[in-house]
C-alpha cells in the first residue's frame, strides 16, 4: 500500500494544477517560438506565476538552491521538474534555479525563460572537454554524456556565494514542498540522499574490482550503501575545501586508464568516494527507478511508503512512453505537469 504525504497529497495536487490551468483566466498561455537552428525544439505553455505566502522571508538566507542540467533531449522533463516544484512550493519565489548546460544553444535558454518569464534563474556553461576525456564506456549511452557528469563539478561551476545546493535530474517530479528536503541537517557531511543499504552493493563494480586486494578494501572502515546521485543535497562550501571534484576524478581515471572496475557511468565514482559516508535523508525523497532497468525500461510500480519526490531513472521516460502511447501506469503521475504543446494542441487552440 502507498501513502501518499499528508502535507501534499499528489491527488490534491494533480487536482488544483488541472483546475489551475482549465479555469483560471488570469493565467495568459503563451509558447516558445522555434528557433531556426533548433527546429526539433518542443514548445511549451506559459507556466503561471507562483508568489511566495504572507509567512515567506525574503532575504538571502531564505533562499533555496536547485541546481539542474539543462539539454534539449531532457528539455521536457526539465520544465515538468521545475513546474512541481514551484507548484508544492509554500515560498516559490524563494526558489533560485542554477541551470548548467553544455551547449551556448540561445533557443534553449529562451525557451525555459519564457516558458517561466518570473523564474529566478542563472545559467552556466559546463564545459564537456573538462571531462570528455575521462569518460569510459557504459552500458548505456545516455549514461556517457558529458552533461551527465556536470554534478562532479557543480562546486566549481556555481558563484562562491552559492554554499549548499540541491541537485536534481531531470526526470522527476517533486510532490512535497522542496524547502522540507532543503532543511536537512548535514551532520557535518558533504552530501545527504536517501541510501539504499538493502540494496546489493557488490553489483556496482566488476568483478576485477572485487578480486583486486588493494581496490576491494575502499570500502574498509566503512558500511557503504546504494545511493541515488540524480537526488543529493551538497555543501558545495565543503566540496570545494576538501577536494571531491578530484577525489572522484581520480576513480574516473582509474576506470579509464588502469581497469574496468564499473559499468554505470557517473554513479561509481560517487559511491567509491562517498558510500557509507553521506547523511541519509528519507526515502520519500527519491523514490526512484520508475523508468525500470538499463536495457529496457520495462514498467515498474510505486515503492510502499509516504512518496515526496516521483523519479524515472533507468531508460523508460514518461514524455517518451506517453507519446508512443504506450505508458505505464506510474507515467500518468508525470503527465500534469507536463507544459508541452504539440503542434496538433496548437492549430487547435
Amino acid at each position: 500500500m502507498v501513502f501518499w504525504s499528508s502535507t501534499s497529497p499528489i491527488l490534491l495536487g494533480l487536482l488544483s494544477f488541472l483546475l489551475l490551468l482549465h479555469h483560471n483566466t488570469s493565467i495568459r498561455l503563451g509558447l516558445v517560438r522555434r528557433g531556426t537552428s533548433t527546429p526539433d525544439l518542443p514548445q511549451f505553455r506559459e507556466a503561471p506565476a507562483f508568489r511566495n505566502g504572507q509567512e515567506c522571508g525574503s532575504m538571502a538566507a531564505d533562499r533555496i538552491n536547485v541546481a539542474m542540467t539543462l539539454d534539449a533531449n531532457y528539455l521536457r522533463g526539465t520544465m515538468a521538474a521545475v513546474l512541481s516544484m514551484l507548484q508544492h512550493s509554500t515560498c516559490p519565489e524563494n526558489l533560485a534555479f542554477h541551470f548548467l548546460s553544455a551547449h551556448d544553444a540561445p533557443e534553449l535558454f529562451s525557451s525555459i525563460k519564457s516558458t517561466f518569464p518570473y523564474l529566478n534563474m542563472k545559467i552556466y556553461h559546463f564545459e564537456s572537454n573538462r571531462v570528455r576525456g575521462k569518460i569510459s564506456k557504459s552500458i548505456r549511452q545516455a549514461l556517457d554524456q558529458p552533461l551527465n557528469y556536470a554534478r562532479i563539478y557543480l562546486a566549481d561551476s556555481l558563484p562562491e556565494d552559492v554554499q549548499r545546493v540541491i541537485y536534481l535530474d531531470s526526470d522527476l517530479v517533486v510532490v512535497d514542498d522542496i524547502a522540507k528536503l532543503w532543511g536537512v541537517n548535514m551532520e557535518g557531511k558533504v552530501v545527504a540522499a536517501p541510501e539504499y543499504c538493502h540494496a546489493n552493493f557488490t553489483v556496482y563494480f566488476t568483478e576485477m574490482f572485487w578480486k583486486d586486494p588493494i581496490m576491494s578494501k575502499t570500502f574498509k572502515g566503512r558500511n557503504p550503501c546504494y545511493f541515488n546521485t540524480g537526488v543529493m543535497v551538497m555543501d558545495v562550501g565543503k566540496w570545494r575545501k576538501e577536494g571531491y571534484t578530484k577525489k572522484v576524478e581520480e576513480w574516473m581515471a582509474v576506470q579509464k586508464q588502469q581497469k574496468r572496475i564499473y559499468h554505470l557511468g557517473s554513479l561509481p565514482p560517487f559511491l567509491l568516494v562517498l558510500a557509507g559516508n553521506i547523511k541519509g535523508v528519507d526515502h520519500r525523497w527519491n523514490q526512484h527507478g520508475l523508468g525500470g532497468d538499463n536495457f529496457e525500461g520495462k514498467c515498474r510500480s510505486l515503492h510502499p511508503g509516504p512518496i515526496s519526490l516521483l523519479h524515472w531513472s533507468g531508460k523508460g521516460k514518461p514524455w517518451l512512453r506517453l507519446d508512443s502511447r504506450k505508458p505505464c501506469t506510474v507515467d500518468h503521475l508525470w503527465a500534469p505537469y507536463d507544459l508541452y504543446r504539440s503542434s496538433r494542441h496548437f492549430f487547435e487552440e
